[in-house]
């Protein structure tokens, strides 16, 4: 048999690979991918060419920078980077940790899919769209009998927008009193959300963070000593990233209460609490849920998501207009609220996601809500029980008490083999399988943080649970196989730790690219 010889024209694998071309970097001058047909001389006559009659200061003065591309490349070129992505549709998801990532029904995808959905406009008319107005105003009336607030918004685009909006009445409601001076401070807990924090110094605050006692809760006694007549608001999250429950949350909010302030309530990821646990008897004013996470929407790359905002009956004229309301057979948009903190976001929320969660929702009933935090919790306890007893993790704090997720950590085993948690994260990529360590700074020491939703088997569980194994095993016996990884995936190995700090070296757009790598031979030219 002759032998095959490779030249230059061959290239390597056509499968996704970490350097897969950018689509302006496959132009190819001349080629086309639509061709526009012209206008007929008849057309012409009778409504003119579609150009001569513009403005001419609408007019292009050059040409359009787009790559010129026909349809089959652009076709494998999407289709290869969409096998790059780790997701809830590829793989086993459950190592996005805080995030939540878990299985959406697709027969809520058809839905979205509609053209009685999808060709909705924001300004319509309301008589346009009342049943888009009735589907938004009966998720407004689910999501108060799930947390026992009073009115919701939509208008959040996502968790730390709500998180925005709820500094955002906390601020006005005490500039209404008075009291917006006096009450300079928001306090906060170290496991919490970073964003709950970031958030309210936007707003002009001084942050105060609590610390954890010995087994993991939020320090009530520091709590006491930092609550004062300066306290506008207290923000946690409950369950906090770390997965331990505070069964006492009702006396930290008393505490805030009897100092004046306002408290609020991170519950972006409330899987573990549905039918279970609710805001309003935990003693909150406010809270929010992300329906991207918890009630089954996808986070689309972080949009277009949903923080649906909830607030007692007396912060309900501080929210963000409009919201919907109910009048006779009529569904309406109120934007008259008198304290109104205005607009967060474009418009009054993102139409599909709150679809999606309420088909969820209707689909569940409040049985089946109760089921999935039932289930949620079970899988957790599953996975704890196993991936603590891995060689090389520890579980920080009180052991046995958590409920939908864990932030566990790998100190042991960054000690005793040298590899971190960010080498166990890009060989996990090996197996396909996603894993997320921690926010930074990294409180708990190597932390990964898992969690398993209600949507995943025990079958799938073992699968995650033995990659883990795996990895412990060669750290132990050949931990450069770890350390080098990822091995095959289709990423790669950063070599500089520094490109997602320092905004110097970021290349939003192809453009920024450009100038960079025109830049950069400059420089490389003149050090000749």
């Amino acid at each position: 048999m002759d032998k095959i010889v490779r030249d230059n024209v061959n290239k390597d694998f056509h499968q996704a690979k970490w350097n897969e071309p950018i689509i302006f970097e496959l132009h190819q001058p001349g080629e086309v991918g639509v061709e526009v047909p012209q206008p007929s001389n008849e057309v012409v006559e009778a409504v003119g060419d579609g150009v001569s009659s513009l403005p001419q200061n609408m007019k292009r003065v050059a040409k359009l920078n787009l790559p010129e591309i026909g349809q089959a490349r652009v076709l494998r070129h999407y289709v290869r980077l969409s096998q790059e992505t780790l997701g809830s549709d590829f793989n086993v998801e459950i190592g996005q940790g805080t995030c939540t990532m878990k299985y959406i029904p697709k027969i809520n995808e058809l839905l979205i899919r509609n053209p009685k959905i999808m060709e909705l406009h924001p300004l319509q008319d309301p008589s346009t769209v009342q049943g888009m107005l009735e589907i938004i105003h009966n998720m407004d009336l689910a999501m108060r009998e799930i947390s026992g607030m009073d009115r919701f918004s939509f208008q959040p685009s996502g968790g730390t927008q709500a998180l925005f909006a709820m500094a955002s009445i906390v601020r006005k409601y005490f500039e209404v009193k008075g009291e917006a001076d006096q009450r300079n401070e928001i306090i906060t807990t170290i496991f919490s959300h970073p964003s709950q924090a970031a958030t309210a110094v936007v707003k002009g605050y001084k942050i105060i963070t609590i610390p954890p006692d010995e087994n993991g809760f939020p320090d009530i006694n520091k709590l006491k000593e930092v609550v004062s007549e300066r306290t506008a608001g207290f923000v946690v999250a409950n369950p906090e990233d770390t997965g331990i429950y505070n069964s006492k949350i009702k006396e930290f909010t008393k505490i805030v209460h009897d100092a004046g302030g306002i408290c609020y309530y991170d519950q972006a990821n409330a899987n573990g609490l549905l039918g279970i646990t609710r805001a309003r008897e935990a003693g909150f004013d406010m809270c929010f849920f992300n329906l991207h996470k918890t009630f089954a929407a996808p986070h689309m790359c972080g949009g277009p998501a949903t923080g649906a905002l909830g607030v007692t009956e007396e912060l309900k004229p501080y929210l963000p207009g409009p919201i919907v309301e109910k009048v006779g057979d009529q569904y309406v948009l109120n934007d008259q609220l008198e304290h109104s903190i205005g607009k967060v976001r474009s418009f009054h929320g993102v139409a599909q996601t709150i679809l999606r969660s309420y088909a969820w929702v209707r689909a569940l009933g409040a049985d089946g809500l109760k089921a999935v935090a039932e289930t949620a919790v079970l899988n957790n306890n599953y996975l704890y029980s196993k991936v603590s007893k891995i060689r090389g993790v520890s579980v920080p704090y009180i052991q046995g008490q958590r409920l939908e997720q864990v932030r566990y950590s790998w100190e042991q085993l960054e000690k005793e083999t040298g590899v971190t948690t960010e080498d166990v994260q890009r060989r996990m990529t090996d197996f396909g399988l996603h894993y997320w360590t921690s926010h930074h700074p990294y409180i708990v020491p190597q932390p990964f943080t898992l969690e398993p939703t209600e949507s995943y088997s025990k079958a799938d569980l073992d699968e995650y649970i033995q990659a883990l194994e795996q990895i412990s095993k060669e750290a132990y016996e050949t931990p450069e196989i770890v350390k080098a990884a990822p091995q095959n995936s289709t990423i790669h190995q950063l070599i500089e730790a520094d490109y997602l700090d320092e905004p110097s070296k970021w290349c939003i757009s192809w453009r920024v690219y450009q100038q960079k790598m025109k830049n950069k031979k400059e420089v490389l030219i003149n050090n000749r």
